[in-house]
């Protein structure tokens, strides 16, 4: 049942003061524990709690995005999504040009195009549209107390540990090489490329009769007390999403990704369970198999995950908007697994999800970033429809 909701002296939701000393005492203990091991993954884990904050705050879905551009027009997401690209192919350039900062390798999210991707994106633009969110729209949408989606993460993890079992079998259809812009015409015309190709694509758009329906940055005055508590305009959040995947890039070598922490967290639960992870092919492989046997706290996207869903609770909670509900109703319940599963299963043959294949992938250059994203619309065009058999709204 959901909780009551405490309105403070200005008219706004009460600050969960409980919810908020809880979630920052156990990110502060997380944070030490990961700083006496690795100071890289505790600030990993600042970057995720940061992506948490930022992804809550300005409601940045990738799912919703989508879904209200197809029936209503709206381009707001797609605005706010297309300037977070340019933005964070910029500060990506020099540092992938470079090859190397602070003493390590860098290198980008760049995969090849083939019939495994093509299909897996596919099936994810579905998924997430049953589900109710993307890989990080889920993190961030649990964080915030949402109880369905703990349903659709759930079962998001099982999708993925699924996909790696029939993956050897997919990986082996035909594909193209990854291929990279940056590298073959050089990162700052491959960035100016990709910036025109993400305004031709609005322009075209908004002459089709899109137009941005919600407020793209601050209404009046920017105060702090927003900045803190939210909302926040959409260009916000994207900007803030970019400088952040920037600084994975930079402390880890490799951008932000979302569904290999997934993935792990379903392996690891399914070998509890008693599954042999010697029978697979995938899980047979050297650096698979030491990921399995170590820590979930020694994966960086499994840190960074940890820390989006800590920092999606400190800002429901500073916003006063943790009201978790038992009431999910069984047809959504049952959307929530298919879609978890769907996109679990397509996010391991596509390389990732909106982030670590489309966000990431298109940030460096990569050909599968942008084909990512016509599939999984393609998909999403599909998934809008069925959201009514589920009792789903639209948009």
């Amino acid at each position: 049942m959901a909780t009551d909701t405490t309105i403070d002296a200005a008219g706004l939701p009460a600050i969960q003061h409980p919810v908020l000393l809880g979630a920052a005492a156990v990110a502060a203990f997380l944070a030490f524990a990961l700083w006496l091991d690795s100071p890289m993954m505790a600030g990993v884990l600042a970057i995720g709690l940061g992506l948490g904050v930022a992804l809550y705050h300005a409601g940045f879905g990738f799912t919703a995005a989508y879904r209200r551009a197809l029936l209503e027009k709206d381009l707001s997401g797609i605005v706010a999504q297309a300037v977070m690209l340019i933005v964070a192919s910029s500060l990506f350039a020099p540092l992938l040009s470079a090859g190397e900062v602070f003493g390590h390798g860098v290198g980008g999210a760049i995969a090849p195009v083939g019939v495994a991707m093509l299909t897996g994106a596919f099936v994810f633009g579905i998924g997430m549209q049953l589900g109710g969110a993307c890989a990080s729209g889920t993190l961030f949408t649990v964080g915030g107390g949402n109880l369905r989606m703990v349903v659709t993460l759930v079962f998001f993890c099982a999708g993925s540990w699924w996909g790696t079992l029939d993956l050897p079998w997919w990986r082996a259809l035909p594909a193209l090489p990854p291929i990279a812009l940056g590298p073959i015409i050089g990162w700052g015309p491959a960035v100016l490329v990709q910036a025109v190709l993400l305004g031709l694509v609005v322009w075209l758009l908004h002459r089709l009769g899109g137009r941005a329906q919600s407020s793209l940055w601050w209404n009046g005055r920017f105060s702090r007390n927003a900045l803190l508590r939210g909302p926040w305009p959409l260009l916000l959040g994207g900007l803030a999403l970019a400088i952040l995947n920037t600084a994975m890039l930079a402390l880890t070598g490799s951008p932000w990704g979302v569904t290999w922490g997934f993935t792990l967290w379903g392996a690891k639960t399914a070998a509890v369970l008693g599954w042999d992870p010697s029978g697979s092919a995938f899980w047979s492989e050297e650096w698979t198999r030491i990921a399995l046997d170590q820590s979930i706290l020694q994966s960086t996207t499994s840190v960074s995950d940890l820390g989006i869903l800590i920092g999606a609770g400190i800002a429901a909670a500073l916003a006063g908007k943790v009201r978790p509900s038992w009431r999910i109703g069984l047809l959504p319940l049952v959307a929530a697994v298919l879609g978890g599963l769907m996109m679990g299963y397509g996010a391991r043959l596509a390389y990732g999800c909106n982030i670590g294949a489309f966000f990431s992938g298109v940030a460096s250059t990569s050909l599968h970033g942008w084909a990512w994203i016509v599939m999984a619309l393609l998909g999403t065009s599909i998934g809008v429809r069925l959201r009514p058999w589920f009792r789903l709204a639209n948009p």
